[in-house]
């Protein structure tokens, strides 16, 4: 019941900020990548790597995550896309034009 509620809640909001904005932008993750097998025995690190991730899970609204930059350690930083309900496209070319001014795509991290 309160999981319930609280999606919801989670869809109200993003219903809400899509009536003053096409698209939010936000990090995939709050810190940037990990080396392989960093955190593997760490639950909790491992979860909260994802949170950035799971109110548009919740709230069953499209993302598509892009790379945009790279940590001063060379690991990759990914941003995150997320859109109104059925409006895939707009994301898809939202990515597309973010790829076209920028060469984060093109560059390997350093792993």
């Amino acid at each position: 019941g309160k999981a319930s509620q609280v999606r919801t809640l989670i869809t109200e909001d993003f219903k809400n900020a899509f009536e003053k904005c096409d698209a939010i932008l936000a990090p995939v993750a709050p810190t940037p990548a990990f080396p392989i097998g960093e955190n593997v025995d760490d639950p909790l690190t491992m979860y909260l790597s994802d949170i950035f991730t799971l109110s548009a899970n919740l709230a069953g609204i499209p993302g598509i995550s892009v790379p945009c930059g790279f940590s001063t350690d060379g690991l990759p930083i990914g941003l995150q896309i997320m859109g109104k309900h059925f409006n895939e496209e707009m994301l898809l070319r939202i990515a597309y034009h973010f790829e076209q001014a920028t060469d984060f795509h093109k560059r390997k991290p350093n792993i």
